[in-house]
This record gives C-alpha cells, sequence and structure tokens, in this order.
C-alpha cells in the first residue's frame, strides 16, 4: 500500500461493501481518472476485494492521461488483475474483451486545476462521457458518470438541504462555469442515452468528499488548511468565512460511491456525501483546533487570482433517495475523519506549498 493511502481506510471500505460486491466477481470494470484521487482508492479497493472478499477476481481496467495526477498518482502501483493504461478519455478507446461496468471518474475537480485548464475540463466531461457511454452501450455494461454537486450551483435556501430533484442555479458564464456546466452536460448525456437507448446509466454527485490521498498542491481547503498547520502558518479563509459545507470522509463516500455503481436504479442521480455538520469555514478552523490539540490561527483573506470566486454559500446534501433505494449511511463522524486526515497529512505534507 503506498503511504499516499491509510490501508486501513482500504480495508475498511472493502469490508463494508463486501456484500454487494460479490457482484464484481469474475466481471470486468473500466475506470478513467484511474491515478486522481477517487481514482486511486478504486484501483486499491478493488484489489483489496480480490485478496480478502471475492472468489473470483475482478479485472479493472485503469486509464488516465496524468494531466493533473501529481506525484501521488504517477506512482502506479502493480496489483494483480489491475491493469493501467495511460490514455486520454477525450479519445477513443477501443475494448475487444468483455466489459461489464464502466465508471467514468476522469475529471478536473480542483478549482484551482479548471481555472488553469477550462478546456480539458469540458472536454472530458462531454467529449469523454459520451466516449464511454459509447462504449457501455456497445457491451452492455452499466455505466457510471461522477457528477458534482456544483451542478446545483448556489441553491436557494428553501433547496438546503439539497435533493437530487433541484435544478440547480448556475452561472454559465462565471469563473466555476466550465465546471459546472460540464458536470450538467454530462449527466444531460446520461438521460439520452438511458433514455434513448436504453444504457444502464447512474450519476454520481458527491459532496465535499475528503481524506488521505488528496493532493498537498491541490489548493482545497482542507489540504491548504493541513499544509499549512505542517509549516506553523496561519490558515487563509477565502471569502468571508461565513460560506458553509458539510464534509464527508472517504470511506463513506467510496462505500455509496460503489453502492450507486452496482446497484442504482437505472437512470437515476444520486447525492453521495454526509448531511452534517454544515459548518462554516470558520467553523471548521476552530474544529481542526480542538481536534489536533494545536493552537491555530487564521486570516480571512480575498480569492487568489488562481483560484475562481463565485463560490456557493451553502452546500449540503439530502441523502434520503440514496438512504432509502441503496441502503446507505455515513458513518464517520467529521471529528475522526478529520483526525484521520490531519494524523495522515502531519506524515505525509511537506508544508512548503
Amino acid at each position: 500500500m503506498s503511504e499516499f493511502l491509510l490501508q486501513s481506510d482500504v480495508a475498511e471500505i472493502a469490508d463494508r461493501i463486501a456484500g454487494p460486491a460479490q457482484d464484481f466477481a469474475g466481471k470486468t470494470v473500466l475506470l478513467t481518472g484511474g491515478r486522481g484521487f477517487l481514482g486511486r482508492y478504486f484501483m486499491e479497493v478493488f484489489a483489496e476485494l480480490n485478496a480478502r472478499h471475492l472468489a473470483e477476481p475482478v479485472t479493472l481496467v485503469a486509464l488516465d492521461n496524468l494531466i493533473t495526477a501529481g506525484k501521488e498518482g504517477s506512482q502506479i502501483p502493480e496489483r494483480d488483475n489491475v491493469r493501467f493504461v495511460n490514455h486520454n478519455v477525450i479519445q477513443p478507446f477501443e475494448w475487444d474483451g468483455p466489459l461489464h461496468y464502466v465508471i467514468h471518474a476522469a475529471g478536473i475537480a480542483s478549482p484551482y486545476y479548471y481555472r488553469a485548464y477550462p478546456l480539458e475540463t469540458l472536454q472530458v466531461a462531454i467529449t469523454g462521457t459520451r466516449l464511454m457511454l459509447e462504449l457501455a452501450e456497445a457491451h452492455d455494461a452499466r455505466f457510471a458518470f461522477f457528477s458534482s454537486s456544483e451542478i446545483y450551483g448556489d441553491p436557494d435556501p428553501a433547496h438546503v438541504p439539497t435533493a437530487e430533484s433541484y435544478r440547480g442555479h448556475v452561472s454559465c458564464q462565471g469563473p466555476r462555469a466550465c465546471y459546472d456546466e460540464s458536470k450538467r452536460v454530462g449527466e444531460t448525456l446520461c438521460y439520452i442515452f438511458h433514455g434513448k437507448n436504453g444504457t444502464k446509466t447512474n450519476t454520481i454527485r458527491p459532496f465535499n468528499v475528503f481524506g488521505p490521498g488528496m493532493q498537498e498542491t491541490d489548493y482545497r481547503v482542507l489540504p491548504n488548511f493541513a499544509s499549512r498547520i505542517k509549516a506553523g502558518l496561519p490558515l487563509n479563509v477565502y471569502g468571508t468565512g461565513n460560506q458553509t459545507r458539510t464534509f464527508c470522509y472517504i470511506t463513506d463516500a467510496m462505500v455509496g460511491f460503489l453502492r450507486v455503481i452496482l446497484k442504482g436504479v437505472p437512470g437515476e442521480a444520486y447525492n453521495i456525501g454526509n448531511p452534517k455538520p454544515e459548518i462554516s469555514m470558520v467553523d471548521l478552523v476552530q474544529r481542526i483546533e480542538k481536534v489536533s490539540s494545536r493552537k491555530v490561527t487564521y486570516n480571512v483573506v480575498e480569492y487568489p487570482d488562481s483560484y475562481p470566486a463565485d463560490e456557493p454559500n451553502r452546500r449540503c446534501p439530502d441523502i434520503r433517495k440514496a438512504r432509502l433505494q441503496l441502503d446507505y449511511e455515513p458513518g464517520v463522524d467529521l471529528d475522526e475523519g478529520l483526525r484521520r486526515f490531519l494524523t495522515w497529512a502531519d506524515g505525509v505534507y511537506t508544508g512548503e506549498q
């Protein structure tokens, strides 16, 4: 196991999904974005399922062009029944063998990177999604598309917690539009392929997933905070600090993702996240101080030029649909998740970003 993930977390995910995961036995899974934050977990969890839970191994084929993989993603471990292919998903991918599941997790999700690569962000979520849908259709495979909670934009307070039925409040010309709108188009493609061609599609909308394996240079709030804590620097809180989020620890998120991939109702979208607690960024700093037992100071600052402003004021999922249809229930509370993440980051991060 790489130092970039926790073996205990990977084992926990595999144990929690072991029952439904029997459907993977003897099957072939194609994963895009295989060396991203989520992709690396998928690769390790499938290897763990093969080692400990499946009588017949699942074969995983992982694609990635490594454009934002960083040092964490570029170190590709050798695993039995896991094959890595350096491939850009906006180009056709030929596959002649059996194929049962396509997990389209490729994407440029970090605001820092999608501001730097706006056209690539659009292409992977639009062209890449269509090509992967066509591949899934040709093989009669189940298809899971990783969308984003960002498709809801800045929701009306009457729709927080936000259910899958909410249509969103999104700007098509804002600084985040290349990501938000491309994910919305990707969802539309899934809707069309399911309705017109009968392709068995699901859409997954993750809400603020965090955990070991997040790149220090990803410039998201928790890696930012952890890196500055390691360096003994004040934390920078962007904007007002009053914007709120809920955070979902990676083990809970992965169990939810896999439940959608295995058991999702074809054609449906699912929020996967933890609906509580919804806390402000200033409150998050205070929570981190309590969990880490360190004195933490912070400054409220303007958004840097490299980071897109216009972020949503609130983000909180309604997960009733996943609870009812998939028996999904987060089990790691925020304090425990932060404790695991900060302990890991303290041993891996350099504090030099």
